[in-house]
């Protein structure tokens, strides 16, 4: 069975997939995983998906079901090396303990993780695999939409009475990573999906030392979604650092835009979000958004119950709800149940009648607070945040440049003002017939890739070798200097033979030894190369020296 490592669809014998167009010719440069590596004897890896600081994500086969799954790499940039070609990963010697303890972490993260089945928020973890001087997770691979994609479709913003379902969840799968003792911590709409049953899977899992400043682990935040504590060197994580996150994705999707990232929201907090939407939003939504994306610890929301709470409506209604039993419970005690009023209804539907009209009146008044109150002055109401809801759809944003194409020595020059960037060049260099010599033939991530974390991107890049098989010069009448120029710049050798010939002067070349010019020879191939001694001396010539 051929398969291809773009997406795992059967190809056959053929090199460009008819389903998705990947090159299987191409070659997955290191360090990471070489396409076809088996796993466990069961998983066959394919082309990767994303990485960050602590682990690399790919596309997997499972030989023993025939289901498509992904596979996660413990994979700690800056703390091992692993050669093209190769699957082992080698950790520098100084390294080794603290590589071994992140590695240990990694694994419990995760073994907590697949023991939440019941959460339909979490993503289902099959297998966790020790190989190859690492660890491997096996995830579940459902057909899934992004969430970035989902909102883009729904015309940039969703309604509440569609959140409200889809986020719930979301709150129940973090208060039970939280109480087994670990987080998430990059809750982002980069990290969410939309299943086709319409629920939310989260993804993004990673150890709390990928999720902060200050660790062994090169940090991957996600800008405008990180709460700032993360910013800080080894800050403790907790509940309320997850609570800015969920909240964030939360506006988000309700407005089409992230808060502003962190540190810019130190100086000014206030949060953009037109006066339109807030107020379509219901009041205890809006309010509970403020509280839960302060930038002041002490005075965000604290736990995942009041949470959950601020964004029902019960923390608002319950007080008058109360009043309402309180109330019949009176007149039902004093026999008001059997008198009627002048209009025919009984004092308990007047008095609950009046409560939902109290309830109505509190809406409109809620709006009205909001928009007056000090915590209203967390959201700008101008023209220009209307405008940019109206094209957060936008990417506006860095994204990864495009370095094909370029010498190596030109694309580092290209991204040398970008401190985030980082380029990996693969060990080996490789063939391709359509891309020059020395020039960039891949990179990963893409170009155009939307940059939407906020600490170093590495960028692995492949050069091309040009075309593994060259065509040999017309070389005859040359100097030999002349000739072994030219054979040199089609990637061969030269090496010189000598003989005599009538036809050309001594010290030109006469041609090849095997094989004549526009034939096709391997890169690299030693060439010999015929050159003239000059006429062949006659036998009188020979004895007069």
């Amino acid at each position: 069975m051929s398969l291809c490592m773009g997406c795992m669809q059967e190809i056959g014998d053929q090199k460009v997939c008819p389903h998705c167009g990947f090159d299987s010719s191409e070659q997955q440069s290191a360090p990471y995983l070489p396409y076809g590596t088996v796993l466990a004897d069961r998983y066959i890896v394919g082309a990767g998906i994303d990485t960050n600081g602590e682990s690399t994500r790919y596309l997997c086969f499972d030989k023993q079901t025939g289901d498509i799954l992904i596979v996660c790499e413990f994979l700690p940039m800056g703390l091992f090396s692993r050669d093209e070609g190769q699957t082992e990963v080698r950790v520098n010697y100084e390294d080794r303990l603290v590589f071994s303890k992140l590695k240990d972490e990694f694994s419990d993260y995760y073994r907590i993780v697949s023991e939440l089945k019941e959460f339909s928020a979490l993503m289902d973890v099959h297998n966790i695999i020790e190989e190859n001087n690492t660890v491997y997770v096996i995830e579940e691979n459902e057909d899934l939409i992004p969430f970035v994609e989902y909102v883009e479709r729904s015309n940039g913003s969703i309604e509440w009475d569609i959140a409200r379902p889809l986020f719930m969840p979301v709150i129940s799968a973090l208060e039970a990573l939280h109480k087994r003792g670990v987080g998430h911590y990059a809750i982002a709409p980069k990290n969410m999906y939309i299943t086709s049953s319409g629920k939310i899977k989260i993804s993004g899992f990673a150890s709390e030392n990928e999720r902060k400043r200050g660790t062994a682990l090169k940090s991957q935040l996600f800008k405008g979604a990180a709460a700032p504590e993360q910013y800080e060197d080894n800050f403790p994580l907790d509940d309320i650092t997850d609570i800015y996150g969920f909240c964030a994705t939360l506006f988000y999707a309700l407005t089409g835009h992230l808060p502003k990232s962190a540190p810019e929201r130190l100086k000014d907090s206030r949060l953009l979000m037109s006066t339109n939407t807030v107020k379509k939003l219901p009041p205890h939504v809006v309010s509970a958004l403020a509280n839960g994306l302060q930038v002041e610890r002490e005075n965000r929301i604290t736990d995942f119950d009041e949470l959950r709470s601020q964004l029902s409506v019960a923390h608002t209604a319950k007080a008058i709800q109360e009043e309402i039993s309180r109330t019949a419970s009176m007149n039902i005690s004093r026999g008001e149940q059997s008198k009627k009023g002048k209009n025919g209804m009984s004092g308990v539907s007047i008095t609950i009648i009046s409560a939902a009209v109290t309830v109505l009146i509190l809406g409109v008044v809620g709006v009205i607070w909001l928009m007056q109150n000090p915590l209203a002055g967390m959201f700008g109401g101008d023209k220009n945040s209307t405008e940019a809801a109206t094209k957060a759809t936008e990417w506006t944003g860095a994204t990864i440049p495009k370095l094909t194409g370029m010498t190596y020595s030109e694309a580092e020059d290209s991204v040398k003002s970008n401190s985030q960037i980082k380029l990996m060049r693969s060990i080996n260099d490789e063939y391709s017939d359509s891309v020059a010599e020395g020039k960039i033939m891949t990179q990963y991530p893409e170009a155009g890739t939307k940059i939407d974390q906020e600490d170093t991107i590495y960028i692995s890049v492949t050069v091309s070798k040009g075309k593994q098989m060259r065509e040999l010069p017309k070389i005859e009448g040359l100097t030999i200097d002349e000739a072994a120029t030219a054979i040199s710049k089609q990637g061969l050798l030269a090496s010189p033979e000598y003989q005599y010939n009538d036809k050309y002067a001594e010290g030109r070349v006469i041609g090849y030894k095997d094989g004549q010019a526009g034939d096709s020879v391997e890169y690299g191939k030693k060439i010999t190369v015929l050159v003239s001694k000059g006429k062949e001396p006659t036998e009188q010539e020979s004895s007069e020296e």
